[in-house]
């Protein structure tokens, strides 16, 4: 009996069984979401991406709130912004940023883009915050600092400096605006905008209270690297069961 408790312990069921299938619409709905839970919360602003094998990308509306998104609601346009699916909406001219990205990013998935509340202080500051735990440390140095506000990512030259600016990084700050994350699938993007976030938090915290010890290199380098191998098992499954007990709307 006791053979058997440690081997359930130390062996993981595949934690997809877990959930329903859902359509890749319904991904881009739950992933905004859970990402609104984490403080990707600013009003209607905010976009996600999701490269499909067509070469079209799965979008959020414009209009529509993070926490309000359903899959019905999802549009899907082409490589150069030209609506193709959900016209009910309107597609952000600032998903122009997300595809110059994929266009420099043949290995980018999904790309996210927000204003999160702690992240958003850090880029004001022009500073990348330090690691003092072990959630910060799931996206570790990975991090770039786009130093300038170079006007509204809706036109195209300035879309094109971000994305140059971000270069081969998995994330970054973008001065006096927020922040971009790319993955390689839905439930890397909600790792590393979450750990993003956690990562801008708690030093904010650490730092308010008088400072702290960041976590060694060599440390937060084995966690860093664990995720991007390995990834986080079952987690996103986790927050995917959570928005459904929420809300089950969400995948309509």
């Amino acid at each position: 009996m006791v053979q058997t408790v440690l081997k359930n312990i130390g062996d993981p069921m595949n934690a997809r069984d877990l959930m329903p299938v859902l359509t890749p619409q319904a991904e881009v709905a739950l992933l905004a979401r859970a990402l609104h839970r984490e403080g990707y919360d600013d009003h209607i602003a905010g976009h996600i991406a999701y490269l499909q094998p067509d070469g079209t990308f799965l979008v959020n509306p414009f209009e529509v709130p993070w926490d309000d998104v359903r899959a019905s609601d999802v549009m899907r346009i082409d490589a150069d912004g030209n609506v193709l699916e959900g016209e009910r909406w309107s597609a952000s001219r600032a998903l122009r940023m997300h595809l110059a990205f994929h266009r420099r990013r043949h290995d980018a998935i999904v790309t996210v883009h927000n204003h999160p509340r702690y992240a958003t202080i850090w880029s004001d500051l022009k500073r990348v915050p330090p690691v003092y735990d072990q959630t910060s440390a799931l996206i570790d140095e990975d991090i770039a600092l786009y130093e300038e506000w170079g006007g509204l990512v809706g036109e195209w030259e300035s879309a094109e400096k971000v994305a140059a600016a971000i270069g081969d990084k998995s994330a970054a700050l973008l001065a006096h605006h927020g922040v971009f994350v790319t993955a390689k699938s839905i439930d890397e993007s909600y790792i590393r905008c979450m750990a993003l976030e956690w990562r801008c938090r708690n030093a904010w915290m650490v730092e308010a209270v008088g400072g702290g010890v960041p976590m060694p290199r060599e440390q937060t380098a084995v966690l860093a690297n664990r995720i991007n191998t390995v990834g986080y098992y079952s987690l996103w499954e986790a927050m995917v069961r959570r928005e459904l007990r929420h809300d089950p709307s969400v995948v309509d």
